[in-house]
């Protein structure tokens, strides 16, 4: 099957991975690949479909699969872990054997990749109600896995727990100088996924980029 264009480089593009940096603390940080300019992303966010939440009926997190298997033994899940890690080390199995993650989200920090799950910026549930119902399993496949848009980031447990299904208008980062980048992240998915926004979504996104 051939994917539509904004399916395309997605979820098996495995060289999608991006470079680690530095915060001013030593910390390192992730940046998923695709983030937008502030001006950008507020140029996306103006052409967007504002539309009300359609229904969850039907919607299972398995008609979006994820972690799917890529070269040298790799899943979804073990390549953003190393993308997003720093001094990260793998075995044959790719799974990390050593290294250490910092969460964006609420400043957490460890060592356990356990402790780290594998966020959906947009998440499964809320894609579902934007428009993913009408998708085929292979798009929604595409989406689960995008490794080229900022769509996945490693983040604690915790926090990835406390978000759930939510937008914005409903759960945001603790850590509030990162508001700008998750506005900028979300919306750009959105746009890529041409996934609809409602009206406390879009004010919600509205004020986090007047953050940046």
């Amino acid at each position: 099957m051939t994917l539509p264009r904004k399916f395309r480089n997605s979820a098996l593009a495995v060289g999608a991975a991006t470079a680690l940096t530095l915060s001013l603390t030593g910390t390192a940080v992730a940046e998923p690949p695709g983030i937008p300019t502030p001006t950008e992303a507020e140029a996306q966010l103006a052409e967007l479909t504002v539309a009300e939440d359609g229904s969850m009926d039907g919607y299972d997190r398995d008609l979006f699969p994820h972690w799917s298997s890529h070269e040298d033994n790799c899943n979804t899940r073990e390549l953003v872990l190393e993308r997003d890690g720093d001094s990260v080390e793998t075995g044959n199995d790719c799974y990390p054997t050593d290294g250490d993650w910092y969460s964006e989200y609420d400043g957490e920090t460890s060592s356990d990749p356990a402790e780290f799950h594998i966020d959906h910026v947009v998440p499964l549930g809320n894609a579902w109600v934007s428009g993913a119902s009408e998708w085929t399993t292979d798009e929604r496949e595409a989406f689960a896995n995008d490794l080229s848009a900022p769509q996945l980031i490693a983040v604690s447990s915790g926090s990835n727990t406390s978000k759930s299904d939510d937008d914005p208008a409903e759960w945001q980062p603790s850590v509030e100088e990162y508001h700008c980048t998750y506005a900028s992240m979300w919306i750009t998915v959105k746009h890529k996924y041409e996934l609809t926004v409602d009206d406390a979504e879009h004010a919600a996104l509205e004020d986090m980029l007047a953050t940046c």
